[in-house]
């Protein structure tokens, strides 16, 4: 067990104990290996209800206010009258042919036209005559000598053509005639506006105008009366003490009692009930906050792991 649990149980032993000695009160039947702690034994409550008068009868004056409905009324804004209403003129577009030259003829000298072609023109006729050739082709001159070859000059007979010049020249395509035509007349499209109906004065009557305005219309008028206001009451809660309040002795856990695997179970139970403690046999703070959170909850005596919270956890104290 942790030196919390050694020093708190073992500090209330011996306060118990220098007690006892002066009164002569220790636990009774205590068997060998148990140990006890003088602990408080929580208050015990009665719960009672009490009606008690919270505000006696009265009377007050109280006024009731006119009550009015909106209702719609429609009113005149403004009154008929007589107005005069002047409707002009309408008038009609017409159109007119106006004849602005007359129709005329006139002769026309259309002159001639001509083309112009080219001509091939003979210059010099064609002739035949000789010409120096090139080379020779074939049978070379011979060592002795032959009388054909010994100059080794060469004439071709050739044909030189004839020659040609392109000149051009003009000749008449269509002569020149003369023609008549005629000329047609022109005229102006005028618009004119013709009157179709003259201007005149209506007479009109502008009707009344009226609008909806909502008003409040009195139904009832205020009134005043008395009314008797009728008490009140309000429930109170009396607590009264049924027991407890005193010390007395009460078997706990120990060292000399009480063994790591024990303690380890009272942890498992604890962290069953939703406490935040591991079961490592140690009986330190994060232990001992959930135990008295535990005692505090269900009304057992807080401070001392007593067989009572072992017991209340469903865990057996042997």
């Amino acid at each position: 067990m942790s030196r919390i649990l050694t020093l708190s149980a073992a500090g209330l032993v011996l306060a118990g104990a220098a007690a006892a000695q002066g009164t002569g009160d220790y636990p009774a039947d205590a068997a060998p290996g148990s140990c006890y702690a003088r602990v408080l034994i929580p208050e015990t409550y009665e719960i009672q209800t009490e009606q008690v008068l919270d505000q006696p009868e009265h009377t007050e004056a109280r006024v009731i206010p006119a009550t009015y409905e909106t209702v719609i009324q429609r009113v005149m804004v403004k009154e008929q009258a007589l107005t005069y209403r002047v409707v002009p003129p309408v008038y009609e577009i017409e159109t007119e042919q106006l004849l602005v030259v007359p129709e005329q003829t006139e002769t026309v000298v259309i002159p001639a036209e001509y083309e112009t072609f080219t001509e091939q023109v003979l210059v010099r006729p064609a002739y035949v005559t000789w010409k120096p050739g090139a080379g020779l082709f074939g049978r070379q001159p011979s060592s002795e000598g032959d009388v054909t070859l010994a100059t080794g000059e060469v004439l071709c007979r050739v044909e030189v053509p004839a020659q040609y010049d392109t000149v051009s020249r003009t000749r008449l395509k269509t002569p020149e005639r003369v023609e008549t035509r005629v000329i047609p007349a022109r005229f102006r499209t005028i618009e004119r506006q013709v009157l179709r109906e003259p201007a005149q004065v209506v007479e009109e009557i502008l009707p009344a105008e009226y609008e909806d305005v909502e008003v409040q219309r009195l139904v009832t008028p205020e009134q005043q009366e008395t009314i008797v206001v009728p008490a009140t009451y309000k429930t109170i809660e009396k607590r009264t003490v049924t027991g407890g309040g005193t010390v007395e002795w009460r078997e706990v856990l120990c060292d000399s009692n009480a063994t790591e695997a024990k303690i380890a179970e009272v942890q498992r139970a604890l962290a069953a009930k939703g406490y935040n403690v591991q079961a490592d046999g140690v009986f330190g703070p994060a232990t001992l906050n959930a135990m008295e959170d535990w005692q505090e909850k269900n009304g057992l005596p807080v401070g001392y792991l007593t067989i009572g919270t072992v017991e209340s956890l469903g865990v057996s104290p042997d």
